[in-house]
């Protein structure tokens, strides 16, 4: 039996140790160079790193017993097109979704990066900006060099940070999790006044966010997820033993 995870996440690298210990064959498919340095090397298990196109995924799927989407809450697009080219080719689609996180009191609710940086626009003091790369275009608005972007430490994020005109001694390159007390020793040292994030659950370390914002005095805004529905990895790996 032949499973493909398309991952990238930490509960997407446990399910994928947890399907091919159960004799499956599994394909692991992650977007960066990152997410196939995290994957590893596991028996059973083949990494594919970098994106793929529907004709790709739809190509991929053909002949699987199960395609599973284990990539990011806030992925909406990815999930968009993994699930499309499932049904594309007739292979069964599972989604794998981190819990929820309890917001905590007193958090600045937002749907959108826009809508964080219309938010800040007319405030002063520094932003920690947890929220990836990706979203830096949307806080082009504000001073750059109010910001503190923390990002991957790939070329990828460097360059976007550089693109969107952050001082390089703003751009904190670092790969999580990060612990409470790292957290909050950033927020100290870079006199932080605002953190935006999102909620990415135990596994993306919100928690610790919260509570060394709450520590510091600093403003949580956070980013809602997307409204999806997901399972847990025990019901898929339940699902899983009866295709074996």
């Amino acid at each position: 039996m032949n499973v493909v995870i398309f991952s990238g996440t930490t509960e997407g690298r446990a399910l994928s140790c947890q399907v091919a210990a159960l004799g499956a064959a599994v394909t692991v498919c992650v977007a960066t160079d990152i997410g196939a340095e995290e994957q590893g090397n596991t028996e059973g298990i083949t990494v594919c790193a970098g994106r793929l196109t529907a004709d790709e995924m739809a190509a991929l799927l053909r002949g699987a017993a199960l395609c599973v989407d284990a990539t990011h809450p806030y992925a909406t697009e990815a999930t968009r097109n993994i699930r499309a080219a499932a049904q594309a080719v007739g292979v069964e689609y599972r989604r794998l979704l981190r819990p929820a996180s309890a917001l905590p009191a007193g958090s600045v609710t937002l749907q959108t990066a826009a809508q964080a940086a219309a938010y800040l626009a007319d405030k002063s003091g520094n932003v920690l900006l947890t929220t990836g790369a990706k979203e830096l275009p949307a806080f082009a608005v504000l001073d750059p060099a109010r910001l503190y972007p923390r990002v991957l430490p790939t070329l990828a994020g460097i360059t976007a940070c550089e693109a969107a005109g952050i001082p390089h001694r703003n751009i904190l390159a670092m790969q999580g999790p990060f612990t409470q007390e790292l957290n909050a020793a950033l927020l100290r040292q870079f006199r932080i006044s605002y953190m935006v994030t999102k909620d990415g659950g135990v596994a993306g370390g919100f928690a610790e966010k919260a509570e060394a914002a709450a520590q510091c005095g600093v403003q949580l805004i956070v980013l809602c997820r997307p409204e999806e529905q997901g399972e847990s990895t025990e019901t898929i790996l339940q699902r899983c033993r009866e295709i074996l």
